[in-house]
């Protein structure tokens, strides 16, 4: 399985969004300058987004994005299913609900895939976009303090 751009991108400005919105809304403009991604785009994603009511906007002089529940009720999963519309790796209707296959009895192939795709959900939907966040606190702090011994040590 392959994630698209949407996914990717998508994933990357919740994140961000959630670092940002603690105290105000935060607007396309300052996603995109950080996280190098065009205000065009970012306005599709943030529909689905917006849609599926993983964020909130508010319009006017302040107005702008946030996060529409906590990030801990938020996970990966959740995401990815809006941006990329479900998450199984393969397509097989001998795992369908439905039986949509006539030889899923005798197919011992459908196992494998079903397994695939409740690992690849299952994984996605234990990771919360809290986490992530956290992660990438965690990882900013770091490279300030690099950032800030390199520059004592330089100069």
């Amino acid at each position: 399985m392959k994630l698209s751009t949407r996914a990717r991108y998508g994933l990357r400005a919740l994140i961000d969004l959630g670092m940002n919105s603690e105290t105000e809304t935060v607007s396309l403009q300052s996603i995109a300058a950080r996280q190098d991604i065009s205000v065009s785009y970012l306005e599709q994603l943030m529909a689905l987004l917006k849609k599926a009511d993983l964020v909130s906007s508010s319009r006017g002089a302040s107005g702008g994005y946030r996060l529409g529940r906590d990030a801990q009720d938020i996970s990966v999963g959740d995401v990815l299913r809006v941006l990329e519309g479900g998450l199984d790796a393969a397509a097989c209707p001998g795992t369908d609900k439905d039986g949509g296959c006539e030889g899923a009895d005798l197919c011992v192939a459908r196992y494998v895939w079903k397994r695939i795709n409740d690992s690849i959900n299952d994984a996605a939907d234990s990771m919360k976009l809290s986490e992530l966040i956290e992660e990438s606190k965690r990882v900013r702090r770091l490279q300030e303090k690099q950032t800030i011994s390199g520059g004592t040590q330089n100069g």
